[in-house]
C-alpha cells in the first residue's frame, strides 16, 4: 500500500561527517576506476587497429559497442537488485570483477581474447555507478546531493587523466597491453575496502516521500515518464555524452594522425587538462551547488544548458584547426565543460526518483548516455571515417570530417536542459516530498 511516510528524527539525522565523506571518497574511487578502465582503450585505439589490421569501424566495434552492449544490457537487472539488495556488496563484487577483466585485457593476445575481456569489463561495470549513486543518496540529504554528487564526479577528470596521460606514457614504454594490468590491479584493493569498511545505510533516510515497497520495473519507468523534467535530463545527458565523450573517444587517434605524434604525446596533450582543468571545473561546480541561488533545480538546468552550448562552439573550432598549439589552448575550454555537467546531472536524477527507484533512474540515464558514447560514437565515427577515407583508407582528414558530424549534437543537448526547467521543481517535490525553495 502507498502512503505518506516520515522518518523520525533519529533516523533522519545525517551520518557523521567523517563517515559520510569516507563513503563518498570510496565511491569516488569506484567511479574513477570505472572511467579509467572503460576509456583507457581509446588512448591505444590506433596501435590496436594497426596490430590487428582492422578498419576504423572494426576497431570501433571491438572497443566500444562490445563493452556497451553488456554494460547497458546488464545495467537494468543489476540496478533492480541494487534497489532491493545490499548495495555495498554489489558494488564491491562489481569493481573486483571488472578490474580483473581489465587486467585480462592486458593479457590478450588476439581479437577474440580482447573481445571477451571487454565484454567482461562491461558486465562488471554495470553495478558500479548506479550502486554508488543509490548509496550516496542515503548518506547525504536532498539539499546536499548535488554537491556530493559533483564531488563524486571528480572521478571523471581524474579517471580521464589516468586513461589518457598515464595510459599513453605506460604504452610508449611497455606497449599498449601494459596499462591495462597496471591500472586494473588497484580495483581489487578498492573492492575489498568497500566490502570490509562500508556499512549499508537505511534507504530513504532523508526523504519524506510516497512509500513504495519494491516497485516493479514497469512502475518505475512509468513514474520516470511522468517526471517530464527527468525525461529531458536523460535525453540531455545522452546527447551531451554523444557530443563530448564521443569526440574524446576518437581524439587520441585524431591527434596522432593529424599531427604525427606518439600515443604518449597524444595523451600528454589532453591528460593534464583533464586533471587540472577538469578538477577545477568540477570543484567550481561543487561550490556553485552550495550557493543559495542553486537551491532551485531550475537554476542548475539553466547553467548546464549554457555551459554545454559554449563548449559545443569551442569543440567545432578544435576539430577544424590545423595548429596543435591552438588545439591545446582550446582544449582548456572544451575539456572542463565536458566534466562540468556530470555531477549536477547525477544529483538532479537522484532527486527526481523515489528512494527505491533511484538506482533504476540512474541506470536509465546511464543506459541512454552509454548507448551514445560507447556504441553510437565509436562505431558511427568509425564507419564515417572509413567512408570519407574512400580508396585511400582512414586518414587524418577523413577522421576530422567524421568527428565534425558529432559537434552539432551539443546544441541539441543544451536545448533539453532548458526544456527541463519547465517542471523540474514540481517533479522534485513529487519524488522527495521536500519543498523546493522559490
Amino acid at each position: 500500500m502507498s502512503g505518506v511516510t516520515s522518518s523520525n528524527s533519529s533516523d533522519s539525522a545525517e551520518a557523521s561527517d567523517v563517515r559520510s565523506w569516507y563513503v563518498l571518497f570510496l565511491m569516488c574511487m569506484t567511479y574513477t576506476l570505472s572511467v579509467t578502465d572503460r576509456f583507457m582503450i581509446t588512448q591505444v585505439l590506433e596501435p590496436i587497429r594497426l596490430e590487428l589490421n582492422l578498419s576504423s569501424a572494426g576497431v570501433g566495434w571491438l572497443t566500444g559497442p562490445t563493452l556497451a552492449v553488456f554494460y547497458i544490457g546488464m545495467s537494468f537487472p543489476i540496478s533492480w537488485l541494487i534497489d532491493r539488495g545490499n548495495r555495498r556488496n554489489i558494488i564491491a563484487i562489481s569493481i573486483v570483477a571488472w578490474s580483473f577483466m581489465t587486467m585480462c585485457t592486458g593479457l590478450s593476445r588476439g581479437y577474440w581474447q580482447l573481445l571477451l575481456s571487454r565484454i567482461g569489463v562491461g558486465i562488471g561495470e554495470a553495478g558500479g555507478t548506479p550502486g554508488a549513486n543509490s548509496l550516496l543518496a542515503d548518506v547525504f540529504s536532498a539539499a546536499r546531493r548535488p554537491m556530493a554528487l559533483t564531488i563524486f564526479s571528480l572521478a571523471n577528470p581524474i579517471g580521464a587523466y589516468l586513461a589518457s596521460d598515464v595510459t599513453g606514457a605506460i604504452a610508449d614504454l611497455h606497449g599498449w597491453r601494459a596499462p591495462f594490468i597496471w591500472l586494473g590491479a588497484p580495483g581489487i584493493v578498492v573492492g575489498l575496502l568497500i566490502w570490509l569498511t562500508v556499512t549499508e545505510p537505511r534507504r530513504g533516510s532523508f526523504d519524506v516521500q510516497i512509500s513504495r515497497n519494491n516497485p516493479r520495473f514497469a512502475e518505475t519507468m512509468r513514474f520516470l515518464w511522468q517526471q517530464r523534467s527527468a525525461v529531458h535530463i536523460v535525453i540531455a545527458g545522452a546527447l551531451t555524452s554523444l557530443w563530448a565523450w564521443g569526440l574524446m573517444y576518437w581524439t587520441p587517434a585524431y591527434l596522432m594522425r593529424t599531427f604525427g605524434i606518439t600515443t604518449g604525446q597524444a595523451g600528454a596533450v589532453t591528460g593534464n587538462i583533464h586533471l587540472f582543468g577538469g578538477i577545477a571545473a568540477t570543484l567550481l561546480t561543487s561550490w556553485l551547488m552550495t550557493r543559495r541561488c542553486m537551491a532551485n533545480p531550475r537554476q542548475i538546468a539553466r547553467l548546464l544548458g549554457w555551459c554545454v552550448a559554449i563548449g559545443t562552439i569551442v569543440s567545432g573550432a578544435i576539430y577544424t584547426s590545423d595548429s596543435l598549439d591552438s588545439v591545446r589552448a582550446l582544449f582548456w575550454i572544451f575539456i572542463p565543460t565536458m566534466h562540468f555537467w556530470i555531477g549536477p546531472c547525477f544529483g538532479m536524477m537522484l532527486n527526481l526518483g523515489e528512494p527505491r527507484m533511484r538506482a533504476q533512474f540512474c541506470a536509465t540515464w546511464l543506459f541512454v548516455s552509454n548507448l551514445c558514447n560507447l556504441f553510437i560514437a565509436p562505431l558511427g565515427v568509425g564507419i564515417l571515417d572509413d567512408m570519407f577515407g574512400g580508396n585511400i583508407g582512414p586518414n587524418a582528414e577523413s577522421l576530422r570530417l567524421a568527428m565534425l558530424c558529432l559537434v552539432p549534437t551539443g546544441i541539441w543537448a543544451s536545448g533539453h536542459f532548458f526544456l527541463a526547467m519547465r517542471t523540474i521543481a514540481q517533479d522534485q517535490e513529487r519524488a522527495t516530498g521536500v519543498p523546493v525553495p522559490a
